[in-house]
């Protein structure tokens, strides 16, 4: 994903773009981050804003000075990482609920689900599973990190690439609850998080073991 967006935008501005998709950040904070010089991360930055893919979206007060800007990406900077096709699929499933029931449309998202799970190469740990599912979710264009938690893992999506569809759509999410369960080979939670920056969470629990 990022090398794609390296050709089109530049190595710099395609992990800045990464950096701001996981969550908003000041200039200070993503010039630590990149290694430049805030002057430099500003320009990429006023670039990014004259092309309408980066917004300041509000301010932050650190100790003492002037308030630092934050930055986030605009509905088309999201855009630039790649969608699962949402218009037909949307429009699918809508349909499929019309004619056959909720059901039913939930019945088939979780057979695409398990279906989608056979790209992964689980190992034999359950640790392994969870980062199997998780790379499945990279590679269908999601930024996820496992992390361990007291009850199991969390597979913590920074997006969704199902996101312009679960709004209204809340099923589609059965389809990634799926494609987890096949691979650790044990029911999970979902708890993704919808709206206007949807992303995906799964938390699988240690008893995957």
């Amino acid at each position: 994903m990022i090398n794609w967006l390296a050709r089109l935008t530049g190595e710099t501005q395609a992990r800045l773009l990464g950096l701001l998709r996981r969550s908003r950040q000041t200039i200070t904070t993503l010039a630590e981050a990149l290694g430049l010089t805030d002057n430099a991360v500003r320009m990429h930055i006023a670039a990014l804003h004259r092309d309408g893919i980066v917004e300041q979206v509000g301010t932050q007060r650190d100790t003492g000075g002037k308030p630092a800007r934050v930055y986030g990406l605009t509905r088309e900077g999201e855009e630039l990482f790649p969608k699962a096709y949402a218009l037909v699929l949307g429009k699918l499933v809508a349909e499929i609920g019309k004619t056959q029931g909720r059901d039913r449309a939930i019945e088939l998202l979780r057979a695409v689900g398990a279906q989608a799970a056979a790209a992964a190469r689980p190992g034999t740990s359950a640790k392994q599973r969870v980062d199997a599912a998780a790379g499945v979710f990279r590679d269908l264009g999601s930024d996820v990190e496992v992390e361990a938690t007291a009850d199991g893992w969390l597979l913590h999506g920074y997006s969704c690439p199902l996101s312009a569809v679960t709004s209204a759509h809340p099923e589609m999410c059965e389809l990634g609850k799926a494609l987890v369960e096949e691979v650790v080979g044990t029911a999970v939670t979902e708890c993704c998080v919808r709206g206007e920056h949807p992303r995906c969470g799964f938390a699988v629990p240690a008893a995957a073991e």
